[in-house]
């Protein structure tokens, strides 16, 4: 079954100073890359979901959507820009803050999605979710769109209505999000 990539790239960087996350530089190239270089051979087509600096992530080689929903909504806008703009029936979210990402992520989301018949795999380290991590079907997107317009924005509120299935992955670290300047330094080797 075909999938669709898509890199979130949408925030605002807050927490990083209001610098855009996934242009930070982090070991010789921008964190986006490193997303970009772990998810491009698990899947068929990708995305980059950004609302800045769009020519600069274009020049990434990708099609970059900004939010449609407007005032960086979170990581549900730019889910629903992916559905929106996704040409097969799956699509997997990873962070554009994530260079650690595992090399199988896709192959085991799609093995539970299937396995379970879920709408929805996210993946699951000991006790904590990483739901920016997810693969899902795009017949959700007309309830997603609903929820978004009604003013929803908790992933976790959304997800109580689908048929959601964890993965357990073991390397907590493949996971770990950089979200700060600090923390952005204490993984520089």
């Amino acid at each position: 079954m075909k999938i669709t990539g898509l890199i979130l790239a949408g925030g605002m960087g807050r927490r990083m100073g209001g610098r855009d996350k996934g242009l930070q530089p982090f070991r010789g190239k921008p964190m986006a890359v490193w997303s970009i270089e772990r998810l491009a051979p698990q899947v068929d087509a990708l995305l980059i979901n950004a609302n800045q600096n769009i020519e600069t992530y274009a020049a990434f080689g990708y099609p970059v959507m900004p939010d449609r929903i407007g005032g960086f909504a979170g990581p549900l806008a730019g889910l629903h820009t992916g559905l929106l703009a996704a040409e097969t029936p799956l699509l997997v979210t990873v962070p554009c803050d994530s260079p650690f990402l595992p090399d199988d992520l896709v192959a085991r989301l799609l093995g539970a999605l299937n396995e379970r018949d879920a709408s929805l795999a996210v993946a699951k380290t000991g006790d904590q979710a990483h739901p920016v991590f997810s693969l899902v079907r795009r017949e959700v997107l007309e309830g997603l769109t609903a929820f978004l317009e009604s003013g929803g924005r908790k992933i976790d509120a959304w997800y109580a209505a689908l048929k959601v299935v964890e993965v357990p992955f073991e390397d907590e670290g493949a996971f770990a999000n950089i979200n700060t300047l600090e923390e952005l330094n204490q993984l520089e080797p």
